[in-house]
């Protein structure tokens, strides 16, 4: 067990078979970061528990228990306590974990947070996939903002990962339907019948692509030097929610028109400016129209 910061230990999950010792530390809350859950080992023992279930994979979700977890360790420090935070070996589970609480408290980047941690117990080593959650965490200001485009096409890709025969998907992915909404957002509307599609919120955006250089794989010898986005990128709305379920890709046509409006591919698919986006679910701008309200003042 190392002691990180002021009320804060990372620990082994066989820690937790010395509950004296813990007591001994000053030990108040333990958050187990782990696919088994330790309550039986811990039952009768008066510390304060949070269990996160979740498997040291690079596709595991860790990103989304953040805010969760830096709450229950805070809660000791505030206390007067500490907190240990363990997985079964103290090296990539509650690594992750602790680093985003370094980042947080202590306004410190992913690359100083984790440099820190690691200073103090040299065998840490998160795996691949809760680093780019960590650096997502640091992209979001250190908060699980689910209304950040960043968080919405993580959340898309931790989806195709999860059900990868899609033959569910989870219903608070998908946008609500602005048929059915008031708001004084910007909107997009079928070019053809002038349906309601979305709005500026489910807009996901990606950085530019290299143009054409990206695809010199297709070996054309003609394409334009120009670098342009030609479609919108969007997070799914439930309108689409049928056509989604159980393919990988297919057409997204106008609900009330059926009119071609783009595609989707859950595997992902290249922009015109050259940028990878996975998944994809691209409207063509040519089809759609901006609407935007007018603030008409007497």
């Amino acid at each position: 067990m190392h002691l990180v910061d002021t009320g804060i230990f990372i620990g082994t999950a066989a820690e937790l078979n010395d509950c004296q010792a813990l007591a001994a530390a000053g030990v108040t809350h333990i958050l187990s970061v782990d696919s088994t859950d330790p309550g039986p080992l811990l039952a009768g023992s008066p510390f304060h528990r949070k269990w996160i279930s979740v498997l040291d994979e690079a596709t595991s979700d860790l990103l989304s228990h953040f805010d969760d977890c830096i709450t229950f360790i805070q809660e000791a420090v505030d206390a007067g306590g500490a907190a240990l935070v363990h997985c079964q070996a103290g090296r990539s589970r509650s690594a992750t974990v602790v680093t985003a609480y370094l980042m947080k408290t202590l306004q410190l980047d992913f690359s100083h947070a984790y440099q820190r941690l690691k200073n103090i117990k040299q065998d840490v080593q998160p795996n691949p996939g809760f680093e780019e959650q960590l650096c997502l965490y640091e992209a979001m200001k250190c908060q699980v903002d689910v209304s950040s485009p960043l968080y919405k096409q993580y959340r898309l890709t931790k989806i195709t990962e999860k059900y990868p025969e899609l033959q569910q998907v989870p219903r608070e992915v998908f946008a609500a339907d602005p048929l059915h909404s008031n708001s004084s957002e910007v909107s997009y509307r079928c070019r053809k019948c002038r349906r309601t599609l979305f709005r500026s919120s489910s807009l996901l955006a990606h950085q530019v692509g290299k143009g054409a250089s990206a695809f010199s794989h297709k070996k054309s010898s003609n394409l334009a030097g120009d670098v342009s986005c030609t479609s919108y990128f969007i997070e799914p709305v439930q309108w689409m929610e049928q056509a989604l379920l159980g393919v990988m890709d297919g057409q997204l046509l106008c609900p009330k028109c059926s009119s071609k409006l783009g595609s989707f591919s859950w595997c992902g698919d290249q922009c015109s400016c050259g940028r990878w986006v996975t998944p994809a679910f691209q409207l063509h701008r040519n089809r759609v129209d901006e609407i935007r309200s007018l603030n008409l003042q007497q």
